[in-house]
C-alpha cells in the first residue's frame, strides 16, 4: 500500500513562511529638544531611526535606544525613504538639505520638514524639492517635546495627499493627533504662525499681568487661579469669533467696542502709574480707538481684523 504523505513529511513540505514586512525606517535631521524628542518616539515605536545633527554631541542617549547614528547629513538621508527635518527655521533647513551632495541622496525620496517658518518659505522648499526629484511634505509640531510620542502630540501636514498617506504608517509611530490640511504645501506653516500668534499674544499678556500685579503688592502665585479662569473663558470666545469674522458680522452685543477701550485704558494707566512698559495695550488701545473713532463703537473686538489688514 503506498504510504501516505504524513509518513514522508520531506515529500510534502510545509509552504514556506511568509517572509516578515521590512521594518519601517525614518531618518531624522536635526537633535535640538523636538528632534530628539522625535527620534526618540520613533525608536520607541521600533522604527529603525538614523540621525544627525550639525553640531555632533546632541544625540543625548538615542545611539544607546538604538538609533543609527550617520556621520553625514548625506549618509542619514540615503538611508531611509522619508527624512523628517527638525531645525530652527528654513534657513536652517536649506543649508543642510540644499548641499549637492544631501540633495543627490534624496533624488525619489520624501522630506517631511517639521521645522518653523512662514508659508512662503515652504512654498518656496517646495520648488526646489520639486526641481531636483524630491518628494516633499510641510508640516508644522503644535504641541511642546513632553507630548511626542504620546496621545496628546498633535501634527500639522501639508502637500500632496498621496505622499502623505504613503508615509503615514511611519508618521503615526509619533502618536498624537496627525491632521492634513490640504494639498497647499503652505497651508501648515499657515496653521502654524497663525497659532504661534496666538500663544505668543496671550504670554505676552500674561507676563504684563504678572508684572503689574506684582507691582500691585499681589504675587503671581496668588493671581494665577484667577488667570487660569479667564482661560476658561477663551474656548467659547474663539469659536463664537471666527463665525462673526467669517460672516463680518461683527457683533458687539453684551461688550462693545466702547466698553473695551474703557478697559484697555484703566491698563494702561495703571502700568504706567507703576513705571511699566504698557506699549502691548497701547498698541490694542490704538487699534480699538481708529475703531470707533471710524463709527464702530457699537461693534465687537471682532471689527479690529478689518483694521489690521493693511493691503
Amino acid at each position: 500500500m503506498p504510504s501516505s504523505p504524513a509518513q514522508h513529511p520531506a515529500q510534502n513540505p510545509d509552504p514556506a513562511p511568509a517572509s516578515a514586512p521590512a521594518r519601517p525606517s525614518v531618518t531624522v535631521l536635526g537633535l535640538g529638544p523636538m528632534g530628539r524628542a522625535l527620534a526618540g518616539a520613533f525608536l520607541d515605536a521600533g522604527v529603525r531611526t538614523t540621525v544627525w545633527n550639525r553640531t555632533p554631541g546632541r544625540e543625548g542617549d538615542l545611539a544607546e535606544r538604538g538609533a543609527v547614528l550617520a556621520a553625514s547629513a548625506g549618509e542619514a538621508v540615503a538611508a531611509s525613504g522619508l527624512t523628517v527635518v527638525c531645525l530652527v527655521n528654513y534657513d536652517a533647513t536649506d543649508a543642510v538639505l540644499r548641499r549637492p551632495e544631501v540633495t543627490d541622496a534624496l533624488k525619489g525620496r520624501t522630506v517631511a520638514n517639521l521645522s518653523a517658518d512662514v508659508p512662503e518659505r515652504a512654498r518656496d522648499t517646495a520648488r526646489w524639492a520639486a526641481e531636483h526629484g524630491v518628494a516633499y511634505l510641510d508640516g508644522a509640531v503644535m504641541t511642546t517635546t513632553p507630548t511626542i510620542g504620546t496621545p496628546e502630540g498633535v501634527f500639522l501636514y501639508s502637500g500632496p495627499e498621496a505622499l502623505y498617506r504613503e508615509h503615514r504608517p511611519v508618521l503615526d509611530a509619533l502618536d498624537g493627533v496627525h491632521t492634513h490640511l490640504g494639498e497647499d504645501i503652505g497651508r501648515a506653516a499657515a496653521y502654524d504662525v497663525a497659532l504661534l500668534d496666538i500663544f505668543w499674544t496671550s504670554m505676552t499678556g500674561y507676563v504684563h499681568a504678572l508684572a503689574l500685579a506684582r507691582a500691585e503688592g499681589v504675587t503671581a502665585r496668588e493671581l494665577a487661579p484667577f488667570a487660569q479662569g479667564i482661560g476658561a473663558i477663551l474656548p467659547p470666545l474663539f469659536q463664537e469669533w471666527a463665525e462673526d469674522v467669517d460672516a463680518r458680522t461683527y457683533s458687539g452685543e453684551g461688550n462693545p467696542l466702547t466698553s473695551g477701550l474703557s478697559t484697555m485704558e484703566h491698563v494702561v494707566h495703571a502700568a504706567e502709574g507703576h513705571g511699566l512698559d504698557a506699549s502691548v495695550m497701547r498698541a490694542a488701545a490704538a487699534l480699538t480707538r481708529r475703531a470707533v473713532d471710524g463709527g464702530h463703537g457699537t461693534d465687537g473686538f471682532t471689527r479690529v481684523t478689518e483694521l489690521l489688514d493693511l493691503r
